[in-house]
């Protein structure tokens, strides 16, 4: 009766314990791959690649509830200052700010950096 009860219980301590029960943290689709692609070819298509794989984390990080990785924010910031686009950049780095409290004072010098050159 014991061993049947212990082989019972460790059956059910293996399965459940194989079981992934830990929510991510983030969501980080293929940030690591579109970086690289990126930076090894660097180029408007790549760019504008990366952009997308930006974008879309965003998108599939709100669709799990989880929070933006750290970074996504003030990367899209830093596209859209690439393209001219202040206002935007701007958003995204108050976004950063907002999602990341540590960020504020890197956010803050990036902002102001932007509006003095506006």
């Amino acid at each position: 009766m014991k061993i049947k009860l212990l082989t019972i219980t460790c059956a059910a301590l293996l399965i459940t314990g194989c079981a992934n029960t830990v929510k991510p943290m983030y969501e980080y689709e293929n940030y690591s791959e579109s970086f690289y692609a990126m930076k090894r070819e660097s180029g408007a298509e790549t760019e504008a690649e990366w952009l997308q794989s930006l974008e879309l984390i965003i998108v599939k990080s709100e669709a799990k509830s989880v929070r933006v990785p750290p970074g996504v924010y003030a990367n899209l910031g830093y596209l859209n200052l690439r393209s001219n686009n202040n206002e935007k950049a701007i958003s995204y780095f108050e976004l950063e700010k907002e999602t990341y409290p540590e960020s504020v004072l890197f956010m803050d010098r990036l902002i102001n950096r932007v509006k003095t050159q506006s």
